[in-house]
This record gives structure tokens, sequence and C-alpha cells, in this order.
């Protein structure tokens, strides 16, 4: 079952969902497991701030599964969360609401990604389809999730999407790419469709 962490109960209807590691905060091979090891990337807590003063709900979906190896439990993961919240707050933005999978790759479960159970989640807590919403994220399955559910796939360059462009070029070449989530943020903003636009 995913698991969800909500700020606030508004239903507004200009979504956008963020993946969290190599796309608002460093990644780590060796797992993000302790709000101090939570260091954002540059530029990230400023695009989402920009997100939200430009009326877009912010929304954060993703694989955990460092709490399924028991490298890290749910009070550490929330404590995490807790701190990135409170920097996108400093910066002047909001995170509406986390949804994540805290499951091993093997189990087979509906909400890990590229599975798309996390972000049909969101489209049922917001009430909404997910027909051409913006989701953003550094990896193959993140791009996989989103179409599952018709959204508008973002690949961003950071964390694993400089690699993630090269392994799937040969499938999704018009994929819409930016150099990092601030790049991303700008383009929504301004309203561009992006469709195939590479940034890099």
């Amino acid at each position: 079952m995913a698991h969800v962490m909500s700020q606030q109960d508004t239903r507004r209807t200009r979504l956008v969902v963020l993946d969290r590691d190599g796309v608002i905060n460093r990644d780590s091979t060796e797992f993000v497991k302790s709000p101090k090891e939570w260091i954002p990337l540059e530029g990230s807590l400023d695009a989402i701030a920009s997100l939200t003063r430009s009326g877009f709900t912010v929304a954060v979906a993703s694989n955990q599964s460092g709490v399924g190896r028991g490298l890290l439990d749910r009070r550490a993961l929330h404590a995490i969360h807790r701190k990135m919240r409170r920097c996108v707050k400093q910066a002047g933005g909001l995170i509406d609401r986390i949804v994540y999978c805290p499951h091993l790759p093997n189990v087979g479960c509906h909400c890990r990604k590229p599975a798309p159970g996390l972000l049909e989640r969101l489209g049922r807590l917001y009430q909404l389809s997910l027909r051409g919403v913006p989701v953003v994220g550094d990896s193959l399955r993140d791009v996989e999730a989103a179409r599952a559910v018709g959204a508008r796939p973002i690949l961003v360059l950071t964390g694993n999407g400089a690699a993630t462009r090269e392994k799937i070029c040969s499938r999704h070449c018009n994929i819409e790419t930016y150099e990092n989530l601030l790049a991303a943020a700008e383009a929504l903003v301004s309203g561009q469709a992006g469709c195939g636009r590479d940034e890099a």
C-alpha cells in the first residue's frame, strides 16, 4: 500500500508531480537515510517556490525502498520530509502532498514506479484526471509511470537524468527535457508546451 503525507486539504487543479531524489535533492547510492543526508539540489527550492507562486499545487511521488530494506524507518523518512517541507517553505514554496512506496523492487506492488499506483493515488486525492499533468523525474521509471496514466513526462538531467536520456533515446527521443528542476519550473510557469524540448 502506498503511503501519503498531506500538508493541507485544498483541491486546486493545476497539479505538478515531482520525484524526490535526484530532482529536488541529491541522490545517493547509499540512500538518503536521515534529515542530515537530505541536501537540496541547487535551484530546486526556488523552483518549487516559483511553481507555488504561479498557482501550481506541488506534490511529490517517490520510491523509498530504503524503508523496505531496513535502512531507515518511517519515523526517519517522515523527519526527512519535514525537513524538505521546511526548506521549501523557507524559500516561499509549498509541497502539498507526499506519496511514497516503501516496498522492495521485487515485491510486485502496484505503487512502486514504474507502476502507476502513486500517481493514481494522487489523482484520487485531488479528484482529477492526470492526463497532461506534468510529472518531473530523473529516471526511466518516472517517465513510464507518467505515460501509464496519460500524464506529461518531463525529464531533468540532474540525478540519473543524463544517463536516463541516453538509455531511452531510442524509444522516447522527443521526451521533454530540461537541465534541472528550476529550468523545468520556468517552462511550466511560462506556459511553454515543451513537446520534445531539450535545454541540455
